[in-house]
């Protein structure tokens, strides 16, 4: 597997005329095997792609609810190497594009230039890292780009247009375009303006552009969807759904809010 399985995956969205649903789960939460059950869910109800959440004991880009979980999730005994290993079951059986989200702590200590290769072992077809700037990891960058892998890029209102087309010309497989300046969870998010902007990247870069954190709910993730983002991330209201899951059965939970979402953006696909 490799980026061209993600580059398959939002050309097909597009001939559909409908938005990729981007699902982050972080791996380990509640427990390693609940993670990939959640992640299985999360794909068999309609998620196009799955962000695998390397836990980490400091993520700042995080808000509450998921730095609780990734607390929870190493002391369940998610990790990189872990994620690998979910990543390779699931790939046993599902074909959508899989890429790690992890910062850069994990990377570096598990071998910058040993993880691409570890990654393609495991079918994953690509990697976000939070806290990569464009002007480092260059010897991760060219291990990743001689197994063909993804490195996906953030970017945050408070880029700024120079930052912008520094992080642009180093971006591979997609973009993903935080909508606010802050953490994950914010729900006062400006999402139509966020999608907007998230256009016009696309159209700067010749990349899809996803937009993320803030999507809480089938309205907000229609908001993103109309103002013309290729795609929308939704990770905390899954996260919250898992911990809060009244029956105890966050495996039901990831599939009911999924399932939900992809309706929600059918219908209005076809309104």
């Amino acid at each position: 597997m490799t980026l061209e399985v993600i580059d398959a995956c939002f050309a097909r969205a597009a001939r559909e005329a409908r938005p990729v649903l981007v699902a982050y789960l972080p791996v380990g939460f509640p427990s390693v095997e609940a993670s990939l059950a959640c992640a299985r869910a999360a794909l068999e109800a309609g998620a196009d792609l799955l962000e695998l959440g390397v836990p980490f004991s400091d993520p700042s880009a995080d808000g509450p609810v998921i730095a609780k979980a990734s607390h929870d999730a190493i002391l369940a005994g998610g990790s990189l190497r872990v994620a690998l290993e979910v990543a390779k079951r699931l790939r046993q059986e599902r074909s959508e594009p899989i890429v790690l989200f992890s910062y850069y702590n994990p990377v570096v200590a598990y071998g910058e230039e040993r993880l691409p290769k570890a990654m393609t072992e495991a079918g994953v077809d690509g990697i976000l890292v939070v806290d990569l700037p464009p002007d480092e990891g260059d010897e991760f960058r060219q291990a990743a780009a001689a197994e063909k892998l993804a490195v996906v890029p953030l970017l945050a209102p408070t880029s700024g247009s120079e930052r912008e087309d520094a992080i642009l010309q180093r971006a591979s497989g997609f973009i993903y375009y935080v909508s606010v300046t802050g953490v994950t969870g914010n729900v006062s998010a400006p999402l139509e303006e966020a999608g907007r902007h998230a256009t016009e990247l696309t159209a700067r870069s010749g990349l899809p552009v996803v937009v993320g954190f803030g999507i809480d709910s089938v309205d907000k993730a229609r908001q993103v969807a109309r103002s013309g983002a290729r795609g929308l991330v939704v990770g905390t209201a899954l996260v919250r759904a898992m911990a809060g899951a009244q029956d105890g059965d966050p495996v039901a939970a990831v599939r009911r809010l999924v399932s939900e979402l992809r309706g929600g953006l059918s219908a209005s696909v076809r309104g």
